[in-house]
């Protein structure tokens, strides 16, 4: 009644005062366009004529390289610096942490550009957004008044190329990074430095000289044990018996498991923990010592910092603690989570924003709020702060997009997940182009050997592969998807999604729409439900770190923007899948995606999960292509078309650089097409070297 009354008071006060009205509306109009246009120009004041870059000497692997250049991809230094430093609300780390942080062996600090380059991440020097000289896609975060070092896009999604001593910064391109191999090392340091006396007197020492969050060392020492366990826990939860190496990353089964982790209630957690056995089939937890675990442990929500210290209870054996060895802990972790072991190549973002579906298994479609969602599913998976807590039944938007409307108590998706910022890089990306290959540096392109291949891409590769304009505005992408059994590369990372299955938390019973129905969300749940409910959460959930009026503005605008500025449509999926059916509502899933191969040249190695090194060893038949070859140098191979697959000891276990393609997920199986195994005559040696001339060219 009280509202009804505010509205009708309103209404007569603009129909007496109605030039005062339209002052008052005019006047907010032009605050709202001078905001816009200050946002703009703040946009644009970095603009580094290097975008930030900077030389290596003798960096790893023996590489040396200039100052990168950049090609024409449609985007200004000031485009591609606001792209690398723009925060999409993922934490790793305190910020001070990271910034004072040394290496596990060396007071040489963590950051230190070389190390940085260890882990094939891009070293930048410091710039206007980036004060501290920061690597490309590592960024501060403010949140809840502490800042955080996290990643946004960038960091995973730009590349380099290099040629004889020169550098190609690709922007949107696949980064080579191993954030394994990065977060290990950051889990060793955080371990050395809580050991070592020495070390640990330096860190607090740094720490406290930023006056920044910290202003004692007792709260340096409280939350470097807090952070240690987080990151701990985090790599022994994501612990796979496949080595990705560089270049790679299970993101989906990162995400998944870090859904599961914020979702799972102690009752659950408790049954799950009963539950687990030794081969031999007996419990290796009874109920005194799995009690003892969960003492204390929040009823509804348990998240990452209760979760540490399970794990950490787990393997202590004080009181009636079980003292339970690795191999009983990693036991634990396969019955609550699922292990990460279909590593994919880090996909190319150019053309992002024009695609029907994105992801290698054509999970979501990209239309209407789709981008916020998949984007928002992917700040989970990389170290958003999930501050998701149960709370008392009440009107809650987040419950009745959920589902959860009528449980007795719902989840407050509070988090620092920036909704806003989201939806402007989605933006962002929308002028970005494919690199074209550049012939001053790479070498020229036979022009009329490209012109033999394009007859040949037309009758073997078009079907799938769409040809467009890189620079056409409108242009749209369509995905075209292949049943695994029919495209026959690596299976791992399909059926994962499909088959994953976790407890679902407060989701249980929901109601959840599919393309062939509703389902109901039980116990156990196949992950990819537990995750579309938590990301539907997220994103009706506005920001925790704005007064309550922008938060409810930014977040309608947000949501609006994202319905009205998103050319693409709902469409079906085109290609050769199974259909999703009410006995299987995810079926369609087991398949991968063909994308348009404009600027395909900087996007090595080859095939969803880079088993293949260069585009020559893609045209052969699988019994033809290398079983073993090295990952990790940026030198350019300008012949083959990929990098150079030399340069690591294939011998020696321990060499990150290695792959090798026996292990399901590293299979280089597949994509036999114009090998005489597609039911068509077998390509000549000339018509693959003129196939790899023409695709130069896209």
């Amino acid at each position: 009644m009280f509202i009804i009354k505010a509205v009708i008071g309103l209404f007569r006060w603009i129909r007496r005062h109605f030039r005062t009205f339209l002052k008052l509306k005019i006047l907010f109009i032009l605050l709202v366009l001078i905001i816009l246009a200050a946002g703009k120009t703040y946009q644009h004041w970095d603009d580094d004529p290097d975008r930030g870059a900077v030389a290596i000497t003798n960096g790893a692997h023996g590489e040396s390289y200039s100052t990168p250049v950049y090609l024409k991809q449609g985007w200004s230094e000031a485009d591609s610096l606001w792209f690398y430093n723009t925060t999409q609300g993922s934490g790793l780390l305190p910020y001070d942490f990271f910034l004072s942080l040394e290496q596990a062996d060396s007071t040489e600090l963590l950051r230190a550009n070389n190390n940085i380059d260890k882990f094939r991440y891009l070293p930048q020097k410091p710039t206007f957004f980036n004060p501290d000289g920061l690597a490309v896609g590592f960024v501060k975060e403010t949140y809840q008044g502490h800042d955080y070092m996290g990643y946004t896009c960038a960091a995973c999604h730009t590349g380099q190329v290099n040629f004889k001593g020169k550098a190609i910064r690709i922007d949107g391109g696949p980064s080579m990074a191993d954030m394994v191999g990065f977060l290990t090392a950051m889990e060793k340091s955080l371990e050395q430095t809580q050991t070592d006396a020495q070390k640990r007197e330096r860190f607090v020492k740094a720490v406290l000289a930023l006056k920044n969050n910290y202003s004692n060392e007792e709260e340096v020492l409280k939350d470097l044990k807090k952070w240690g366990n987080t990151i701990k826990l985090y790599n022994t939860v994501n612990h796979s018996h496949i080595d990705y190496g560089y270049a790679r990353l299970d993101a989906f089964g990162r995400i998944y498991n870090r859904v599961l982790e914020h979702v799972i209630n102690k009752a659950q957690l408790k049954l799950a923990l009963l539950q687990v056995t030794t081969p031999d089939d007996k419990r290796i937890l009874n109920e005194e010592q799995v009690d003892a675990v969960l003492e204390g442990i929040n009823e509804t929500i348990i998240g990452d910092v209760q979760f540490a210290v399970v794990m950490e209870r787990l393997g202590s054996s004080t009181g009636k603690l079980p003292g339970l060895n690795l191999r009983d802990q990693l036991r634990v972790r396969e019955a609550i989570f699922n292990e990460p072991d279909a590593p994919v190549s880090y996909p190319f973002l150019w053309d992002i924003t024009h695609s029907d579906y994105v992801q290698w298994n054509g999970l979501a479609a990209n239309a209407g709020v789709g981008p916020l969602g998949r984007n928002t599913g992917e700040v989970i998976g990389v170290f958003g702060i999930l501050d998701w807590k149960a709370q008392e039944k009440g009107f809650s938007l987040s419950a009745w997009i959920t589902g959860e409307k009528s449980k007795k108590h719902t989840i407050d998706f509070k988090s620092s997940i920036d909704l806003t910022n989201l939806g402007r890089i989605e933006s962002h990306l929308n002028s970005l182009q494919s690199p074209v290959w550049p012939e001053d540096i790479l070498g020229k392109i036979n022009r009329d050997s490209a012109k033999r291949g394009e007859l040949v891409y037309n009758e073997y590769c078009s079907s799938c592969h769409q040809v467009i304009e890189r620079d056409n505005w409108d242009r749209l992408v369509v995905a075209n998807m292949s049943n695994i059994d029919v495209v026959g590369t690596d299976p791992a990372m399909a059926t994962n999604s499909v088959a994953y299955a976790g407890y679902a938390g407060n989701f249980e019973s929901i109601y959840q729409e599919t393309d062939v129905g509703s389902v109901v969300v039980q116990k156990r749940a196949p992950v990819v439900q537990v995750l579309t409910a938590a990301t539907k959460g997220a994103v009706a959930t506005p920001d925790a770190d704005k007064y309550a009026v922008r938060r409810i503005a930014d977040w309608a605008y947000m949501l609006g923007k994202s319905f009205f500025d998103n050319e693409i449509k709902p469409s079906v999926k085109s290609g050769n899948y199974k259909p999703d059916t009410t006995a299987n509502p995810y079926q369609s899933l087991l398949s991968y995606k063909a994308r348009s191969l404009n600027g395909i040249w900087a996007t090595a190695p080859f095939l969803h999960n880079g088993s293949v090194p260069n585009l020559w060893d893609l045209l052969l038949p699988t019994e033809e292509r290398p079983t073993e070859f090295c990952v990790g140098n940026r030198e350019f191979d300008p012949v083959n078309v990929g990098f150079v697959k030399t340069g690591c000891d294939i011998t020696d276990p321990k060499d990150k650089r290695r792959f090798i393609v026996e292990p399901l997920g590293n299979h280089n199986t597949g994509h036999e097409y114009g090998t005489g195994k597609d039911g068509k005559e077998k390509l000549t040696e000339q018509e693959r070297w003129d196939l790899i001339e023409y695709i130069k060219t896209l």
